[in-house]
Order: structure tokens, then sequence, then C-alpha cells
């Protein structure tokens, strides 16, 4: 199985931007005018995961909820820092998660379409 998370959006130049330039992650490709709609992978070579956002005239309507949130495990501090730091020189700051838990273990960012975006060390099985 793979996954894929998609999303509609009415940013997806500033979408695209977060999460290459903020989070780290590679175009893995997309799309353009696709029966009205233009597109964007984004994730890493050779996982078996993705993520999609779409731009289209029909504008997106989000509500996003203090708990609807994308989950970044990475595998070290370094890495949380370093995406903490990029987000910072871009005038992104953390903020408080609802979700207790996360402000023990993770740090959250807000994506440009309000969703909280949370950093946290890879979990041992």
């Amino acid at each position: 199985m793979k996954f894929r998370y998609a999303r509609h959006t009415n940013n997806l130049d500033t979408l695209i931007d977060f999460y290459q330039n903020i989070i780290g992650l590679e175009k893995l490709g997309g799309f353009k005018d696709h029966n009205g709609y233009d597109g964007v992978f984004l994730g890493f070579p050779n996982q078996e995961w993705h993520m999609e956002f779409t731009y289209s005239a029909s504008k997106a309507n989000h509500h996003p909820d203090k708990d609807d949130l994308i989950v970044f495990y990475l595998d070290s501090e370094e890495e949380i820092q370093t995406i903490i730091d990029r987000a910072k020189q871009a005038d992104i700051l953390p903020i408080t998660s609802q979700n207790p838990y996360w402000n023990e273990n993770g740090i959250e960012l807000t994506d440009p379409d309000g969703f909280g975006v949370i950093l946290t060390i890879k979990q041992v099985d």
C-alpha cells in the first residue's frame, strides 16, 4: 500500500515554498491544467508516501481544527532545529499545541492553510 495525503488549496505556491524550503520535502512531480487543476507532489524519493496539493478555480474552504495535524517523525533533534531555524528566518514561529502530548514531545508550526505541522523524533519500535 502507498499513502498520499491530498489537499486542495488557495495557496499552492506558498504551500510548495513552506513544505520544500521550511520542512525540507522534495518536489516529486506535478501537473498543470489537468481538468482545470494544477498540482504538486511533495515527499522524498523511493518512499511509500507523498503529499499532493492542488489548486483550481474552485476555492478551498478549509476550517482546520487545532487537532488537524500532519506529524513528521525526524531522526534527530538537530533535524528539528534546522527546520525551526528555517521557519524563524521566514517569520514562522512555533505555537502551543492544543494536545499537551505534542507540547511535551514535539514542536508545532502552522502551514499557510492554517493546518498544524508537528515535528518530533522518530519513534523507537
